[in-house]
């Protein structure tokens, strides 16, 4: 795990993912989660710690964390 970004990184994935940008999932480190590689959602926005809040379009409301997580603007 990277961490919680700095506030220059945290800049850069608000400015990358703002509200409304769709995005794919490329892995997610959560073994538990029934979200696949391929799955497409909406950024909702991204919070204090880099999570990008996403309404995937399967009904998921799961966050992206940064570092741990890997997904693509789509």
């Amino acid at each position: 795990m990277k961490g919680i970004p700095s506030k220059e990184q945290l800049e850069h994935l608000r400015s990358q993912y703002p509200s409304g940008t769709r995005v794919e999932l490329v892995s997610m480190n959560d073994p538990y989660t029934k979200l696949r590689p391929g799955e497409q959602g909406t950024v909702t926005f991204v919070d204090d710690i880099g999570t990008a809040h996403v309404d995937w379009d399967c009904g998921s409301g799961l966050g992206l964390v940064y570092g741990e997580d890997s997904y693509k603007q789509i």
